[in-house]
């Protein structure tokens, strides 16, 4: 028990999880933003992974680090244009279209990667972005190290959770949003196409997306490797039932997997004589847990997985 105690108190563990934290953030709400204007993005996992890649790859070739979080994002929403192109204006399966562009955005990924390194044994690697001590904040003990002492990634993910927030519950445009995901025929009848509005949207969470397959390489870690989203991409779907599509519970979800993880990978270091494989499914067993309490309570989005046809009712 007192192991426990310890990994629980311990400051490396808590800066952890928002680090584990960080890329589930930003995949939540890409996934979110899709999800309230009514169409499931499958193509997440794909999108984290291209993502990942070109954000690596544009720093490798001499481009800065912000500059690879812009190429991740300008890729994620290039794969949530055709998503939603297929999806939306052609009305075909969201479930479908959304599981082949995660193949295609994984295996293109992988060959472009190739493509730039075809002969390393080994992913080269780049320097990553550096924790930044916020002045005065990181000294407070405890939470100093743990709250302002992470990557700038990681502050802006969390910005992104107040400003789509406050988009959502306080803007027209959010207004807008989260009824073409609930009635997209009373949207038109306002004079707002809501297929342009679908479109645009999925390209903006697409792109959110595509950021936190770009934090793994360029703030987690400092290579590409292809199986690096490690299903990721799924988590980020069910942690958005579990926040009820509301981006201060996408949040703490978030919060919540990381800490299983960060929890999991410390334990496996002071318990012996148990297969690793158990530890590697605890988090994904106590998050299925957690859904399937928050789930029955979570209120979906009126027309998700509706496409919408000017007209027909």
């Amino acid at each position: 028990m007192s192991v426990l105690f310890d990994i629980l108190g311990s400051v490396g563990m808590w800066e952890a999880v928002l680090r584990i934290a960080t890329p589930l953030i930003l995949g939540t709400l890409g996934v979110l933003l899709c999800e309230r204007v009514g169409v499931l993005n499958l193509g997440i996992e794909g999108i984290m992974a291209f993502g990942a890649m070109i954000g690596w790859l544009t720093v490798y070739q001499g481009g800065d680090l912000w500059t690879g979080m812009l190429a991740a994002a300008l890729g994620g929403a290039a794969f949530g244009f055709l998503h939603a192109l297929l999806t939306v204006p052609l009305g075909l399966s969201q479930h479908v279209t959304g599981l082949g562009i995660t193949l295609f955005a994984s295996s293109f990924a992988y060959y472009v990667f190739r493509l730039a390194v075809p002969t390393a044994s080994s992913p080269p690697t780049i320097d990553p972005f550096q924790p930044l001590s916020v002045p005065v904040l990181s000294e407070i003990p405890f939470l100093g190290p743990v709250l302002f002492n992470q990557t700038a990634p990681t502050y802006l993910a969390v910005a992104f959770v107040a400003l789509i927030a406050w988009g959502l519950y306080r803007t027209p445009l959010g207004l807008a949003v989260r009824m073409a995901g609930e009635n997209p025929h009373a949207l038109d009848a306002q004079g707002i196409d809501p297929i342009w509005l679908r479109i645009g949207t999925i390209m903006a969470g697409s792109a959110l997306m595509g950021m936190g397959g770009a934090f793994l390489t360029l703030s987690a870690f400092n290579s590409f490797f292809p199986t690096m989203i490690q299903g990721r991409g799924w988590v980020c779907v069910a942690l958005v039932v579990f926040a009820s599509w509301r981006p201060g519970r996408a949040l703490l979800g978030a919060l919540l997997f990381a800490l299983f993880d960060a929890f999991q990978l410390r334990l496996q270091t002071v318990v012996d004589g148990v297969p690793y494989q158990l530890f590697l499914m605890m988090p994904y067993l106590l998050s299925i847990v957690a859904l399937i309490i928050m789930a029955r309570r979570a209120r979906v989005p009126q027309a998700l997985m509706q496409p919408y046809r000017r007209g027909e009712r």
